[in-house]
């Protein structure tokens, strides 16, 4: 039976690396909320970013269980930053007899701002295609963010 990786980690923790690389573990396929952002609006949502980003979830969650019905392994790839979206995707698959486990990337505050510079000079140089992480948006997650106990978490990976 398919079953679903729900990666959970901040900005630049590396959930994207990670996701590539079980994707290729499992034949699995990746669904990603920045990949469609970027590609349809790049960074022009403005104000109604977290608005689209609601949207895209949910249309990601639904997506992914004719995935699963259809025998494919899925990986969400996108941070689960709250406790409370956490307890929302396990019981969203728990109701429908999918199994899913929750994997957090853990780094350092230090590799993760080396990380957040890494980035932003690929994206000033056109090198990749993702979100500049501005001091305001790395505040942002910092606030947002809720470190997840060891009994919400599948896997713990330490990077």
């Amino acid at each position: 039976m398919a079953k679903v990786i729900m990666t959970c980690g901040k900005i630049c923790s590396g959930k994207t690396t990670y996701a590539e690389k079980m994707r290729k573990e499992l034949s699995a396929v990746i669904l990603s909320v920045d990949e469609i952002m970027l590609a349809i609006f790049d960074s022009d949502a403005g104000d109604k970013h977290d608005e689209y980003v609601a949207r895209i979830k949910n249309y990601l969650f639904n997506k992914s269980t004719i995935l699963i019905e259809t025998g494919i392994n899925v990986i969400l790839d996108w941070g689960l930053w709250t406790k409370e979206e956490r307890r929302y995707a396990r019981e969203f698959y728990k109701s429908r007899n999918i199994e899913c486990e929750i994997h957090f990337i853990n780094i350092s505050d230090e590799e993760w701002k080396r990380r957040i510079n890494m980035r932003n000079s690929l994206v000033i140089s056109g090198k990749t295609s993702a979100y500049f992480v501005d001091e305001g948006l790395a505040e942002k997650v910092n606030a947002l963010f809720e470190m997840p106990d060891r009994n919400e978490v599948d896997v713990w990976v330490s990077q």
